[in-house]
């Protein structure tokens, strides 16, 4: 069974934020040295942009949860997410950015990450993204929806830990996902492995976005 998807996600409707059209999407990410499953940590306070050319994942599954951590003067804070969670994926042109605001002197500073741009593709094994908002071409292959999160097997698994999800809410998976045209913002990502092949770094002023 197949399913493509083309749509957004805002999360005023968080409470049917896991519907068929919520998709899965790949960012730099944090690196865990043992490839186990996922840690949970307090996010930052600024989301990060990301585009990708293509990401091909195998062993998806999805599930909601709520990202807790502080906004940019130290209050605490949480968002709603979507964890889209793969037991192994490449990417091909990956672009992430992320603005800090109000530096003094300088006012707003942007960081770009490229890579995956070249014949190499970037490669993540137990990779888990927080999605906040997302943009993209979809297509499922054998895809469950309406899976209890805890049974859903296809994927790596929920991420446990101090993770603020429900064990027994919905969720979706698949064999595989390939997402095209990808856009999304998101909060956290990690991975038991993240090869980024031609990494290249870019600092400047001003708002400058992948998207």
């Amino acid at each position: 069974m197949e399913s493509q998807v083309r749509g957004g996600t805002r999360w005023k409707r968080f409470a049917v934020v896991m519907v068929p059209s919520v998709a899965a999407t790949a960012c730099i990410g944090v690196a865990l040295a043992q490839g186990a499953l996922a840690a949970s940590f307090s996010v930052s306070g600024q989301s990060f942009k990301v585009t990708t050319k293509e990401l091909v994942g195998t062993g998806f599954s999805q599930y909601g949860a709520l990202d807790e951590g502080y906004t940019l003067d130290g209050k605490k804070t949480a968002h709603p997410v979507a964890v889209s969670a793969f037991k192994s994926a490449t990417i091909k042109s990956l672009c992430q950015s992320v603005v800090t605001p109000n530096i003094p002197v300088l006012g707003n500073v942007s960081l770009i990450l490229r890579a995956g741009d070249g014949a190499q593709p970037v490669e993540a094994k137990n990779l888990y993204i927080d999605v906040a908002d997302l943009n993209a071409d979809a297509t499922f292959t054998n895809i469950d929806i309406g899976v209890a999160a805890k049974d859903a097997n296809k994927g790596p698994g929920m991420k446990g830990g101090g993770e603020q999800a429900n064990p027994f809410g919905f969720a979706q998976q698949a064999d595989k996902a390939v997402l095209k045209d990808v856009k999304q913002t998101a909060w956290a990502t990690t991975a038991g492995t993240f090869k980024l092949s031609g990494l290249k770094m870019s600092l400047s002023t001003g708002v400058k976005e992948c998207y």
